[in-house]
């Protein structure tokens, strides 16, 4: 029990908390978002208040909802909420929490919800540290991390866990949020008698990109930055806000699940041949950091990937662009990426040279290392001459079309097919070529094929 100091300590400690923790919700009622999950008759609102609940990570992005949701959680089961952030915590740490909940367990019966904050963050000898008392049901395990778990936590921990993905908060829960926080007196701002603009709510909302502590933090801030008039009103003005919120950091690791997200998303839209697509996400990484020359390797491999010989040309652009990058560096290069990525997407597209160098390497593995034919060996010595090096040989360019047909596979694989090009841009051209070659192979071989000259 706490004296009436302490009490008054605790209320003040709370009122000094940002604006974001002191407006966390304590019940499912008042939770906003996330009601794919906790909605009402959702699988894990239903485990919830039976009182079956598993162990689960909470996958999201920042400020969607998932420390205040496992808050929300063990109000409503009673448990012991005990909680440790990754950042800072080790095994010891861990330790003391475990043999709390034992006790706990032992004496009151009363269940203890382990709380993780960034998950992703402990090393694998951290987390085979709580792993047999989670699989006892020493303690219920909530993980919270912005990272995909399939590569930031342990497969044993992952098995015995329920991943649930939290979204992003939409629009129009960000702004139920903001209200609700402008006419709380007592743990919000509404004592403050702040007045927000039509315009200023809306860039709060737009430059909180879903994260309601940004959302949050930002409103206090201007608020606090607003002098009251003589009404003693505090009127938040868009320019108030937009000084709040100069410059909202852009979500993005280089080290992490949405680096690959966005290079994924970038290469596809290219693959479908949607330029504003390409080029929204090559902004979004290069205005989040992302290392250019990254991008410019991306991009040399889409250019023989996926454009290949359907047009040649895009492979000179993409390494001009590598090369461009390289000379001038940032921001002008981003120009100079830009255009590459508008050809490479605009450009027809094939992956004939893709597939058949994937034949190519299949039949390389499994065969034998099979013999160079003779006649296309060089006989560089009178000994190689005298084996038969290079007899027999046809030197195209005397013959007509500077074409004329040989075994030029090895013996066991003649006859073998790994390019078959496609009928997009400068294949079609490749395409009759080769049909013309063939005519020819065939002529040939009704009469006999002599030199030209």
């Amino acid at each position: 029990m706490m004296d009436m100091f302490e009490q008054k300590a605790e209320e003040q400690k709370g009122q000094q908390a940002p604006l974001a923790t002191r407006m966390r919700p304590t019940t499912f009622e008042a939770f906003v978002g996330q009601e794919h999950l906790i909605g009402k008759g959702r699988v894990l609102r239903k485990a919830i208040e039976s009182g079956k609940m598993p162990s689960i990570i909470l996958w999201g992005p920042p400020g969607c909802g998932k420390t205040t949701l496992a808050n929300v959680i063990a109000n409503f089961t009673e448990a012991q909420f005990s909680a440790v952030s990754a950042v800072s915590a080790g095994v010891a740490d861990l330790r003391r929490v475990i043999d709390e909940a034992k006790e706990r367990r032992k004496i009151y019966q009363k269940k203890t919800i382990l709380f993780i904050d960034e998950i992703h963050r402990f090393n694998e000898a951290q987390q085979d540290a709580i792993l047999p008392f989670v699989e006892d049901g020493t303690v219920t395990l909530i993980g919270a991390t912005t990272e995909n778990p399939s590569f930031e936590v342990t497969s044993p921990l992952l098995s015995r866990s329920q991943v649930l993905t939290l979204k992003p908060l939409v629009e129009n829960e960000i702004r139920v949020i903001i209200l609700r926080a402008l006419r709380d007196r007592l743990k919000g701002i509404g004592a403050l008698n702040v007045e927000l603009s039509i315009e200023a709510m809306k860039h709060i909302i737009t430059m909180s990109k879903g994260d309601a502590r940004i959302a949050l933090n930002a409103l206090e801030m201007a608020a606090l930055a607003t002098p009251p008039d003589v009404e003693g009103k505090r009127r938040v003005s868009l320019a108030t806000i937009e000084d709040a919120v100069q410059h909202p950091a852009l979500r993005y690791d280089k080290a992490g699940d949405q680096h690959y997200d966005l290079i994924s998303a970038l290469h596809k839209s290219m693959r479908g041949s949607d330029p504003d697509a390409s080029l929204y996400w090559l902004a979004r990484m290069l205005e989040s950091g992302e290392d250019p020359l990254y991008i410019a390797r991306r991009l040399v491999r889409f250019a023989s990937e996926d454009v290949g010989m359907a047009d040649p040309q895009a492979l000179v652009i993409a390494m001009a662009a590598q090369q461009a990058v390289h000379f001038i560096g940032l921001p002008e290069g981003k120009l100079a990426l830009a255009e590459a990525v508008i050809y490479l997407a605009t450009a027809p597209k094939s992956n004939s040279l893709y597939e058949a160098y994937s034949r190519v390497q299949a039949e390389v593995k499994k065969s034998y290392d099979d013999s160079v034919p003779l006649h296309l060996r060089n006989a560089v010595t009178p000994l190689m001459k005298g084996m038969g090096y290079g007899q027999g040989y046809k030197y195209a360019h005397n013959y007509p079309g500077h074409f004329v047909e040989q075994q030029n596979l090895p013996n066991a694989l003649q006859g073998r097919v790994y390019y078959s090009p496609g009928e997009q841009g400068y294949e079609k051209q490749i395409v009759e070529r080769l049909k013309n070659w063939w005519q020819g192979k065939k002529k040939a071989g009704e009469t006999e094929e002599k030199p030209k000259g």
